[in-house]
């Protein structure tokens, strides 16, 4: 069954100014540099999760994935109710089955042939198989992290790529959307396309090639063109990457900062947030055998109360 996707400086003078500018810099305790203030509703910048509500969200959903091990191959059977707020893995036990679903096997992603409906020309893509594909546990410095760790097969076909849904957030109209990210390995042929997306509309927060640059799109559900903003920034970074969705209004940002505010079409419908990662719509297809990873080390979702997020 197929799936759509998608300081200042000192100038001294003489002896004289030298001297003083020495005495002075003694006297004087260095300053930091200066971290230009988050602007997003929680004021998030770094690797610290936010807890508790900001501005007009309340905080239904926080995972930092610390101290739980949910092996590979727990996000399987996963084709129960799928797509609605019933949607679970039947291969997840304990609070995973309650908070995580994910596409089950047998779904194809934006790239491949089967959905070429969706305007693209691929002739390779990749099926969704979270399980062999996703898994919870500590990384090397003991960061507990959710790592998915997609691959070609040496033999070559269809990519293993995967698309996990935090199910508290599941069907719902407007909220907020953050994690912090990085792809630990990139290579050519792997990407991401985190959005919000259905009924003609679509919003992605963290998209684009792995090998490329982060970027956002708002799609307006009225047909209008995609805004976009190149974020510059590379996936390979760690990036605390959010959406705020408010009546009218979409803003998405990139470590605390606003990159892309879109206020036409925006969409006024039930929507799930699906961390989509899958093959690559342009550039080179993976080669047979290559693999890339993703690492999440913490994700937070909401619900909007009303009042304005800024």
């Amino acid at each position: 069954m197929s799936r759509p996707r998608r300081r200042g400086r000192y100038r001294l003078r003489g002896a004289a100014s030298l001297v003083t500018a020495v005495l002075e810099a003694a006297l004087t305790v260095p300053q930091a540099t200066a971290v230009p203030p988050s602007e997003d509703a929680c004021h998030t910048t770094a690797d610290v999760m936010p807890r508790g509500d900001c501005g007009p969200f309340h905080q239904v959903f926080a995972e930092d994935f610390d101290g739980d091990v949910v092996p590979l191959g727990s996000f399987s059977d996963c084709d129960h109710d799928a797509d609605t707020r019933n949607a679970h893995c039947g291969g997840l036990t304990g609070s995973y089955r309650a908070d995580w679903w994910a596409y089950p096997r047998g779904w194809y992603d934006t790239a491949h042939p089967r959905n070429h409906s969706n305007g693209n020309d691929r002739v390779l893509g990749g099926e969704y198989r979270a399980d062999d594909t996703v898994w919870v546990g500590p990384a090397a410095d003991g960061d507990g992290r959710m790592h998915i760790r997609m691959y070609r097969p040496v033999s070559g076909g269809d990519l293993h790529v995967a698309a996990v849904v935090p199910r508290r957030v599941m069907r719902q109209t407007y909220g907020k959307y953050t994690a912090r990210v990085r792809v630990v390995r990139a290579a050519p042929g792997y990407k991401s396309a985190w959005l919000l997306y259905g009924g003609g509309c679509e919003m992605d927060m963290y998209e684009q090639s792995w090998v490329d640059t982060v970027h956002f799109f708002h799609h307006p559900c009225d047909g209008r063109p995609q805004g976009g903003a190149d974020t510059g920034r590379p996936f390979t970074e760690w990036h605390t990457v959010g959406l705020e969705w408010t009546p009218g209004l979409a803003r998405y940002y990139l470590d605390g900062r606003l990159l892309l505010s879109d206020s036409r079409g925006v969409a006024a419908r039930p929507l799930s947030w699906i961390l989509q990662n899958e093959s690559a719509l342009y550039g080179a297809y993976a080669a047979p055998g290559s693999w890339a990873q993703m690492d999440i080390t913490w994700v937070t979702a909401y619900t909007y109360t009303g009042g304005r997020a800024g």
